[in-house]
């Protein structure tokens, strides 16, 4: 018996051995078919988005990629939908943009995940750090939310971020209207960090396409010029050098609409103050009317051209050309004037004729008159001539003066000097007009194509 109990031990030992085996060989199974389950079916974007960017992920919003590290380099591109509503008054311009900013954050990198990116909900921008980006010489903003929040957001494997916003902007464009209506204008958009220097982050234009233009865009008054300058507007403040991209967009005036709505109307005022130098010098009420409402309505023409300009200190295209409009305007019915005055000239000069030859015959008489009595009951005088005495003579029988003969000559040369006048008017006054409209628009030629194409 007792040899038999070892034995016994032995066997039971190696029957518990045996069941602890099989039990483990069964646990594995189970943890192979449920990894086998795990790797058949991925991880859930919930899932997965709690890992990368949850609280236990450790991710920092606060805190910018490469923290006490370089700075970040953040990829701008910009997509234009519409551009227009350019204001002279308040010089600034309205544009409609995709803004697109692309930086690298090796915390969001993933590999979990199979896709190449993922597209995530506009929500999730408040979990993830974004760059401060601003536009400098912004003026008005608004943001699209029909019908939800215009804004993209998509992380790529690598840890790279897509930032697309939609925007409508009203920005500042200073103008020199000097060539105005003839000008081409420069207008500005400025991407600026508002709180990280340089130290922290960077701003750089995209090497493909950084500037996109929806095709087909028009303005209602300009023509948008393919080439588009880039550059960098680093601002240096008290507070540090902030990093800042801007791209200048180049807008070339049409010219069709002031010439309809300006230049035929005045032109046409000015030719139609000439029609003066044909009607009759007698015709006063109609040439004094004609010249007259010219005037005045040279006088609203230019009035209206300026109304939708701001009131700049220096002369612009159009005051040049409203302001000699208005003075041919003026200068025809002050030609009516002198003419009028001309052909009246005859009356005047035959009253001095007239004047002048009593005044001569009195003096004749005076001078030929020696001495003469009229007092102390004589009634006739003694005068003395050549030495001889004449009796009988008196200044009072003198006939009366004559009006000359040739009264009908001179108001004949006077009225024809009138018309001699309105004669060279209508030769002089388009010919200067044509000499000044070709002077006026080779000069402004030659200005527009040297802003089209400035010297190198």
């Amino acid at each position: 018996m007792r040899a038999l109990t070892p034995r016994i031990s032995s066997l039971l030992l190696l029957r518990l051995l045996q069941g602890l085996l099989f039990l483990r060989l069964v646990c594995c199974k189970e943890e192979i078919k449920a990894n086998v389950r795990t790797a058949a079916k991925p991880m859930s974007p919930s899932d997965f988005l709690d890992k990368l960017m949850g609280k236990t992920s450790g991710y920092d919003a606060r805190i910018r990629p490469n923290f006490k590290g370089p700075p970040v380099n953040v990829t701008c591109n910009i997509f234009i939908n519409s551009f227009g509503s350019v204001t002279e008054t308040t010089m600034d311009y309205r544009v409609n943009v995709f803004l697109r900013q692309q930086w690298s954050d090796p915390r969001l990198a993933y590999s979990e995940y199979p896709d190449d990116s993922l597209d995530l909900d506009p929500s999730m921008l408040d979990s993830i750090w974004k760059p401060d980006l601003f536009f400098a010489n912004e003026k008005g903003a608004n943001f699209h939310e029909v019908t939800t929040d215009n804004k993209l957001l998509r992380i790529f494997k690598n840890g790279n971020v897509l930032y697309s916003i939609r925007l409508t902007l009203i920005l500042s464009c200073p103008m020199d209207l000097k060539n105005f209506p003839m000008d081409i204008q420069t207008c500005t958009m400025q991407l600026e960090s508002f709180g990280y220097t340089m130290n922290d982050l960077v701003f750089e234009w995209l090497d493909n396409g950084p500037v996109q233009v929806a095709e087909g865009l028009t303005l209602p008054q300009f023509i948008m010029r393919e080439e588009k300058d880039l550059g960098y507007c680093t601002k240096h403040y008290n507070t540090g050098k902030f990093t800042c991209i801007e791209v200048k967009f180049h807008l070339e005036r049409e010219m069709g609409y002031y010439l309809i709505q300006m230049y035929i109307p005045s032109l046409l005022i000015v030719i139609l103050s000439w029609v003066s130098f044909w009607i009759n010098m007698d015709a006063a009420p109609a040439r004094v009317g004609l010249g007259i409402t010219t005037v005045l309505t040279m006088t609203t023409q230019s009035a209206g051209s300026r109304a939708s300009l701001p009131k700049v200190s220096y002369v612009k295209a159009i005051d040049i050309w409203m302001a000699v409009c208005l003075l041919f305007v003026f200068a025809a019915l002050l030609e009516y004037a002198a003419v009028n005055f001309v052909s009246r000239q005859h009356k005047e000069f035959i009253r001095l004729r007239k004047k002048q030859r009593r005044q001569q015959m009195e003096e004749d008489i005076v001078n030929e008159s020696r001495f003469y009595f009229r007092g102390y009951g004589l009634g006739h005088c003694l005068q003395m001539k050549d030495g001889v005495a004449m009796e009988g003579s008196s200044v009072y029988n003198s006939p009366p003066t004559a009006i000359p003969k040739d009264t009908e000559t001179i108001r004949k040369k006077f009225i024809d000097r009138a018309k001699r006048i309105d004669t060279i008017s209508r030769a002089v006054f388009p010919l200067t007009f044509l000499i000044f409209n070709i002077f006026y628009w080779l000069t402004y030629k030659v200005l527009r194509n040297e802003e089209i194409h400035p010297p190198l």
